[in-house]
C-alpha cells in the first residue's frame, strides 16, 4: 500500500508539472515582460501587463525587429506625458514637418481594463481621435508614458462624471478607494482613463521620464534637443 501511495504520489506531481508547463506555453504565465528603453536621457524599464495580450505581443514583436531603434520622443508636454514610435521621426531633420503621422499599416484593437489605470509611469498607446475612430483603435506603434499631475479625490469625482456621460451603466467608470491614493499621491492623467488603452507601467526611471518631461519644446510640443531611443526586450 505505501509503495502504491508513493506512485500515486509520482503520477500527480507529474501531472502538476505538466499541467504548470501548459500554463506557460499557453501565455498563461503571471510573469510579466520587461523592456529597457535606453534613451540620450537616461535608461527606463517598462512592465507589459499580460491583461492586455494584443497591445502586448505587438510591442514585443516591433521591440524584437528592432522598430523603435533610433525613433525619437517626439511629443513631450510637461505634467502630461512623452510620445514616442513614430517611424518618420528616424530621420526628421525638417522641424517644420510635423510628426505622429507615422507606423504600420494597421491598428490595434481597444483592450481598456478597469484596474489598468493612467498612473504616473503607464504606458499606453496612442490612437487617432474620435471623429474618424470611434472604436478607439491604437495605434500599430506609436505610445506615450504618463507623467501627469496629483488630483484630488474631489476632482476624480467629476472626472468620473465626466468620462460616464453619455455611457451605458455597465461600461461607467469608478474609481476604488486605491486608484485614488495612487492619483493623489503619485499622480497621472486620469481624463485618459477608458479612451485609451494602458499596456504597462514604468518599474525603473522615473527621474528620466521627469528629465525628458521637462525639455524645452518648439510649437508642435517636438523638444529642442532630440531625444532618441533603442529598446530590448530584457525579460
Amino acid at each position: 500500500m505505501r509503495r502504491q501511495f508513493s506512485v500515486r504520489l509520482l503520477l500527480l506531481a507529474g501531472m502538476l508539472a505538466m499541467a504548470g508547463a501548459h500554463l506557460r506555453v499557453h501565455g498563461q504565465s503571471t510573469t510579466r515582460h520587461l523592456v529597457e528603453i535606453n534613451t540620450t536621457a537616461g535608461r527606463m524599464v517598462v512592465e507589459l501587463y499580460n491583461e492586455t495580450p494584443v497591445h502586448r505581443d505587438n510591442f514585443l514583436k516591433l521591440v524584437r525587429e528592432h522598430y523603435y531603434d533610433s525613433t525619437l520622443f517626439h511629443r513631450v508636454i510637461e505634467g502630461f506625458m512623452i510620445q514616442g514610435g513614430d517611424p518618420d521621426s528616424r530621420q526628421a531633420g525638417d522641424r517644420t514637418k510635423p510628426l505622429g503621422n507615422g507606423g504600420p499599416d494597421y491598428t490595434l484593437p481597444a483592450e481598456f481594463r478597469p484596474e489598468l489605470f493612467h498612473r504616473k509611469g503607464a504606458l499606453a498607446a496612442a490612437r487617432a481621435g474620435d471623429a474618424i475612430n470611434p472604436e478607439k483603435r491604437s495605434s500599430g506603434s506609436q505610445f506615450y508614458i504618463v507623467q501627469g499631475r496629483s488630483w484630488l479625490p474631489s476632482d476624480l469625482l467629476r472626472m468620473e462624471e465626466r468620462i460616464n456621460a453619455g455611457k451605458p451603466d455597465s461600461l461607467d467608470l469608478h474609481y476604488t478607494a486605491a486608484q485614488k491614493d495612487v492619483y493623489w499621491k503619485e499622480g497621472g492623467s486620469p481624463h485618459l482613463d477608458g479612451n485609451y488603452t494602458v499596456f504597462g507601467q514604468l518599474v525603473e526611471g522615473m527621474d528620466v521620464l521627469d528629465r525628458i518631461a521637462e525639455q524645452p519644446t518648439d510649437g508642435n510640443d517636438r523638444p529642442l534637443a532630440d531625444i532618441r531611443m533603442w529598446m530590448r526586450v530584457i525579460q
